[in-house]
């Protein structure tokens, strides 16, 4: 199957031609795994879990970003997606651009991967019992990532994985960076800094480990 061009902009998905395209290509190889574990995860907690964007990386991303919960552009998607139609996603779209991470080489996953809010509803932080139950599904994602080097953990939230990351594969590099929601990111300067650095150093550590 041939890669699909990628969108030069964000938000490209506000176009439902260019969702749709990205639609048809769910059950392709390198994400019908993920999107299988998706459904999984939906059938155990009851609630939606948003599929992989086929136009990233899937089970052979070297780089695994991980947000917090899935956002409400999941109802109208069903992916996690830099190129949702969303402040975060555009800022996402727009980081990793600079950092000159490969599209192929990112996965962007939740660290609580289902959806805790009601539809209509907005996004909260996670329970402690959520945050533990999604920290169960951390082991059977890293087995789904063989070429797996680095993870980028975004947001307060999603930084507590890298302990249970860290038990399960010691030797994996977990970096931290603030999560992208414009309510950071327009808090500071500083905060879009930090990310940039962060995805530098991502950057630098898949250059230093090639394929």
């Amino acid at each position: 199957m041939s890669r699909p061009p990628e969108p030069a902009a964000p938000k490209s998905f506000r176009d439902p031609a260019v969702l749709a395209a990205r639609l048809t290509l769910r059950d392709a190889p390198h994400v019908a795994p993920l999107g299988a574990f998706a459904r999984r995860i939906a059938a155990e907690r009851r609630a939606p879990v948003p599929d992989p964007d086929p136009l990233d990386g899937g089970t052979g991303a070297r780089l695994l970003l991980l947000l917090e919960t899935p956002g409400p552009a999941i109802f109208g998607t069903g992916l996690v997606s830099r190129d949702n139609a969303t402040g975060t996603a555009a800022n996402l779209f727009r980081f990793l651009a600079e950092a000159g991470i490969a599209r192929a080489d990112t996965l962007i996953w939740n660290a609580v991967p289902w959806v805790i809010h009601a539809q209509g509803a907005r996004n909260r932080a996670p329970t402690r019992a959520e945050a533990l139950a999604g920290a169960a599904y951390l082991a059977p994602l890293l087995d789904l990532l063989p070429r797996l080097a680095v993870v980028v953990t975004a947001g307060r939230f999603a930084a507590r994985a890298a302990a249970p990351l860290g038990a399960l594969r010691p030797t994996l590099p977990v970096i931290a960076v603030p999560h992208p929601s414009p309510t950071y990111v327009c808090t500071s300067p500083s905060v879009a800094e930090r990310i940039r650095a962060g995805l530098r150093e991502a950057a630098a550590r898949l250059t230093h480990d090639p394929v």
